[in-house]
């Protein structure tokens, strides 16, 4: 039978899971808006007459390199964000291992004193 210790553990170990399924979602979240701010940095260099932007339910007209600006500045943003939540990411599987990893000897070393 596992130690009260082990049981701790291994709500601890669930809960680490649960965090690094959450930050997966975020940085996928992040990587669609990415790939969104990127694909609409393409389409403004390809175009040559006016640029719109959309600013609550109004599209306006704007300048190519203001808007240009604003998508760099948001894609400068969001690749921090995912830069940031891959370094989180990494912490959580590093100790997730490492709790696993105690757990295993744990649960190995009870079956072994039972046998």
């Amino acid at each position: 039978m596992e130690s009260e210790e082990t049981q701790k553990k291994i709500a601890q170990l669930q809960s680490l899971e649960q965090n690094l399924q959450n930050f997966l979602m975020q940085k996928q979240t992040f990587q669609s808006q990415l790939i969104e701010i990127e694909n609409a940095l393409d389409e403004i260099e390809k175009s040559s007459g006016n640029v719109y932007k959309i600013v609550g339910s109004v599209m306006i007209s704007s300048k190519k390199d203001d808007i240009k600006k604003d998508l760099n500045d948001k894609k400068e943003i969001v690749s921090l964000r995912i830069s940031n939540l891959e370094k989180q990411e990494e912490k959580i599987k590093d100790k997730a291992s490492k709790l696993q990893k105690e757990v295993l000897s744990e649960v190995g070393a009870d079956r072994g004193e039972d046998a």
